[in-house]
């Protein structure tokens, strides 16, 4: 039987990095009453661009809307197909239900658990409209590789990087050089504004388009009207959506972006440590990062082999009696009722796999030397040694 240690400690699973400045950030929007998607959202987006290295930001509600928007923007709806890996949160794939669309779920690779592009260019078929890869626990998938399918086959792609604000590919930051990529700012995510979500993209006309269909087809924005010198009658051509956010979420997000580095360094500093000492405990794998790539750590996730003595839920419950959160991997999306009652059994056995055996632990930048040595420990007493 493990011995736990001495001294029991509560760690989460994660928690955002929110200081005095942040807090004190709404207070201008308070102030002058606007506090709806106004000039700080506008700054926000300009923050975010410049920092992935975009022409322009576009800032929604959440990633998930965010998503949506990008695929209704380009005209996916009813009849079309969007290819996107099952391992995933199930917000990516009901981005495109919203739509009318299918979703065609496929299969990840084995190390990265990222779309696998050789599965996606078996997966397409007349009706395939647009492929939505998705940047892993912050892991830029094989962006390159997606593109080449896309081009070769007349496709669009929507790039989720949801946990992926500072990750880079190949030397350049995500978001940078692509037609639509989606981050999030959800509370679990490097960068917060409690929710959130932006598109970036290098098209000034989808770009403008975008910001029309967030706020519900308006021909002109709040801010044009409210800086116009004369009355401006807006008008509504086409439906769109109220997928906005506010002025005290964006002024957050200006002081959140200042501190991505420092935070993804904090991140980055607390998973060396884990891939040093990790691999000296039984039955895991430590994250893998290809070369052309790098991390931004919002979980880190652990993959249990075929010698683990726990099961997994075994080895969750026993960490939570120590006080440690921890959380399953990836979902399979594909295994949810909504899809399997819409499509029925799909194969996914790599997919299968990950979603069974790999378990997130803690990580955060504001995590402690103390409270991270108390998980190493955990699992070292609760596994054993390698």
């Amino acid at each position: 039987m493990a011995v736990e240690t001495k001294k029991k400690m509560n760690v989460p699973i994660t928690k955002p990095t929110l200081g005095e400045e942040e807090a004190q950030a709404p207070l201008e929007s308070i102030r002058t009453g606007w506090v709806t998607q106004g000039p700080k959202v506008a700054q926000f987006e300009k923050d975010v661009a410049a920092y992935v290295g975009a022409k322009h930001g576009v800032a929604t509600s959440s990633c998930t809307t965010g998503l949506h928007l990008a695929l209704h923007a380009i005209g996916i709806g009813p009849g079309d197909e969007v290819i996107v890996p099952s391992l995933t949160f199930i917000a990516s794939a009901n981005a495109v239900l919203y739509t009318g669309a299918d979703v065609v779920f496929c299969e990840v690779d084995r190390r990265t658990f990222n779309i696998e592009p050789a599965d996606v260019e078996r997966r397409i078929t007349k009706r395939t409209k647009a492929i939505m890869p998705v940047d892993q626990i912050g892991l830029a998938c094989d962006i390159d590789a997606i593109n080449v399918i896309a081009k070769r086959r007349g496709l669009d792609v929507v790039e989720d990087a949801a946990p992926a604000i500072g990750a880079t590919y190949k030397g350049a930051k995500v978001g940078s050089g692509a037609h639509q990529v989606v981050f999030s700012f959800h509370p679990r995510k490097v960068i917060t504004t409690g929710e959130g979500g932006m598109i970036t993209t290098d098209d000034d006309d989808l770009a403008a388009r975008l910001r029309t269909l967030r706020q519900h087809g308006m021909s002109v924005s709040d801010v044009a009207r409210h800086q116009a010198d004369k009355v401006i009658i807006e008008d509504y051509p086409e439906i769109g959506f109220n997928y906005r956010l506010n002025d005290i979420q964006a002024s957050i997000g200006i002081v959140q972006i200042r501190r991505l580095d420092e935070l993804l360094a904090a991140r980055r500093e607390r998973a060396e440590r884990y891939n040093r000492e990790l691999p000296t405990v039984r039955g895991i794998e430590i994250p893998y990062v290809p070369p052309y790539a790098e991390h931004t750590y919002q979980s880190y996730m652990l993959t249990l082999t075929k010698d683990c003595p726990l099961e997994r839920e075994e080895l969750m419950t026993r960490m939570l009696r120590r006080g440690i959160a921890t959380r399953r991997g990836i979902m399979a999306s594909h295994l949810e009722k909504t899809y399997t009652t819409r499509y029925g059994k799909v194969s996914l056995p790599v997919t299968e796999e990950a979603a069974r055996t790999t378990m997130l632990i803690p990580l955060y930048a504001t995590m402690t030397e103390d409270e991270q040595t108390y998980v190493i420990e955990a699992l070292r007493e609760e596994l054993g040694p390698a």
